[in-house]
């Protein structure tokens, strides 16, 4: 066998077979000693672990976003944009209110008191329905248009009071200022109250009610049917509650009695009946005042005032349709609505003229004694006390 020779064993330090043992690097200089790394809980990398190329060393030196001014501009744009869209749907709804009645042409005007009397007027006019829209609303084809419902309501500190004028009140038509010539008309005596506005308009209606009643009427503000038909359809309806059944064929309106929502044309046909109603134009003024309320509470719900997909259109059709005295101004119409409003949610008071009976020519006469004191109420804007039919 053949034979290996050994040869000495390696020095001190050396490694084996004579190769030197590798120097480390330990702090910018060799050390002969091994260390591994462990010893310190590093092996490589950044002090505390960190690998180089860690995400974090990418915001090295960057500031820490500022949170209070990001917050602070945000608030200070979303305030902007409300200002601006509250800014500009102001005058939209503004543009679009017809402003015809001039309410200084109406002459003898009795002393203004305390707070504030819209005479509000439901007109039986036509204009813009087509003959199947007048077919199925059942408004017939009359020319020309006429009052088809007079309330006065008076705002001020003791709540709102909503008065209705019978359309066949016993009336004075007194002497006017006509409101196309400017000139001066002689008066037409003992008539209906309605007979005023067919004859000149609503000045002429105003300068009556003002005449037999002493009131100072502030605003005025008219609807007619297709513009009371597209206010309740543009608000999704109506609820009413109604008391009895009712069936009348010349206002188209068939209900049976209980809880229902009233569209448009429902609507309108409810409002309109009175043959089929025991106290005829007497009930169904209080019908129309219900209604009205309980349209006034819809519009003001937050359903309503907070969707601008229901805001928008329910303006649109409602401000279109009015016809408003030339001082009438957006809040002056906001208060309007709050007040009737108010009346629904038993804030306020409702109720007819007084009627001591029938006049000489078959006509609603009114109870004078009470109404002097109503007037007198109002004047002082006192809490109503009277009563009415």
């Amino acid at each position: 066998m053949r034979q290996v020779r050994r040869g000495p064993a390696a020095p001190p330090g050396q490694g084996y077979g004579g190769v030197p043992r590798q120097p480390s690097y330990t702090d910018g200089g060799y050390d002969d000693g091994y260390d591994s790394g462990y010893n310190t809980g590093q092996v490589y990398g950044r002090p505390g672990g960190g690998a180089p190329g860690d995400p974090g060393d990418r915001y090295a030196g960057r500031p820490a976003p500022d949170w209070r001014r990001r917050i602070k501009w945000t608030a200070l744009t979303l305030v902007t944009v409300l200002i601006v869209t509250m800014v500009g749907t102001y005058f939209w709804a503004d543009s679009k209110l017809n402003r015809d009645v001039d309410l200084s042409t109406v002459i003898d005007r009795p002393e203004k008191g305390e707070g504030t009397n819209y005479l509000i007027v439901g007109s039986d006019s036509r204009e813009g329905l087509s003959d199947e829209q007048k077919k199925k609303l059942h408004t017939g084809s009359a020319e020309g248009k006429r009052t088809d419902s007079m309330m006065i309501l008076h705002t001020g500190d003791n709540g709102p009071t909503l008065i209705s004028l019978p359309r066949d009140s016993n009336v004075t038509i007194p002497k006017f200022k006509g409101s196309e010539s400017g000139k001066i008309r002689a008066g037409m005596g003992a008539n209906k109250l309605n007979a005023s506005y067919a004859i000149d308009g609503p000045t002429l209606l105003v300068r009556t009610v003002e005449f037999n009643t002493g009131l100072h009427i502030d605003h005025y503000v008219e609807i007619g049917f297709a513009g009371f038909a597209n206010i309740v359809d543009a608000v999704g309806g109506v609820e009413m509650d109604i008391p009895q059944d009712i069936k009348d064929p010349k206002s188209g309106a068939d209900f049976k009695k209980g809880k229902q929502t009233l569209n448009g044309e429902e609507a309108l046909a409810f409002v309109r009946t009175r043959y089929a109603l025991a106290g005829s134009d007497l009930d169904r003024t209080k019908n129309q005042q219900k209604f009205l309320s309980a349209l006034a509470n819809q519009v003001a719900t937050p359903g309503t005032v907070l969707n601008p997909f229901k805001l928008y259109p329910t303006m649109g059709a409602g401000l279109d349709s009015l016809i408003v005295d030339k001082d009438m101004s957006l809040f002056d119409l906001a208060e309007m609505f709050w007040a009737m409003k108010g009346v629904s949610g038993g804030e306020g008071k409702s109720m007819n003229m007084p009627i001591s009976g029938s006049a000489g020519n078959g006509n609603l006469q009114w109870d004078m004694p009470k109404v002097k004191q109503l007037v007198n109420e109002l004047k002082n804007d006192e809490k109503v006390t009277v009563s009415g039919n």
